[in-house]
C-alpha cells in the first residue's frame, strides 16, 4: 500500500492551492478518503471526506465554501481544490483512506485508515 501526497507550498493569503493524493495496492473505489491537516502544537484535525457509499463530500465548517475534496476511481487519486486560502490554514495536510464505511472511520479519525507522510501548506505574506 502506497499513499504519496503533493501539492503543498507557500501562498499568500487569499491564494489558492491543488493538493493531489497517489494511491496504490488496495482497491481504492471501496474505501473512504479524507483529508486531514495539523498545525504545530495542535491536535490533527480532519478537514474534508468524502464516503465510500453514496461519494458525497463533508468539510468541517472551518473550510466550507474554500475547500473542495474530490476523487478519481480511475486513477485511485484523491484531490484537495484549497481556495482564499488563510493563515490558519497553515498546517500539514495529510492523506488518508479507510475500508470503514466514512461514518465509522470519522469515530476514530481514520485511526485504522491508511496515511500518505503529508505535504506542507503555508498561507503567509
Amino acid at each position: 500500500v502506497q499513499l504519496a501526497e503533493s501539492g503543498g507550498g507557500l501562498v499568500q493569503p487569499g491564494g489558492s492551492l491543488l493538493l493531489s493524493c497517489t494511491t496504490s495496492g488496495f482497491p481504492f473505489q471501496l474505501y473512504s478518503v479524507a483529508w486531514f491537516r495539523q498545525a504545530p502544537g495542535k491536535e490533527r484535525e480532519g478537514v474534508a471526506y468524502i464516503d465510500n457509499r453514496d461519494y458525497k463530500a463533508y468539510y468541517v465548517d472551518a473550510v466550507k465554501g474554500r475547500f473542495t475534496i474530490s476523487r478519481d476511481n480511475t486513477n485511485k487519486q484523491v484531490y484537495l481544490q484549497m481556495t482564499d486560502l488563510k493563515p490558519e490554514d497553515t498546517a500539514r495536510y495529510y492523506c488518508t483512506t479507510d475500508p470503514r464505511t466514512l461514518e465509522a472511520a470519522r469515530r476514530d479519525a481514520f485511526a485504522l485508515g491508511y496515511w500518505a507522510e503529508g505535504t506542507q501548506v503555508t498561507v503567509s505574506t
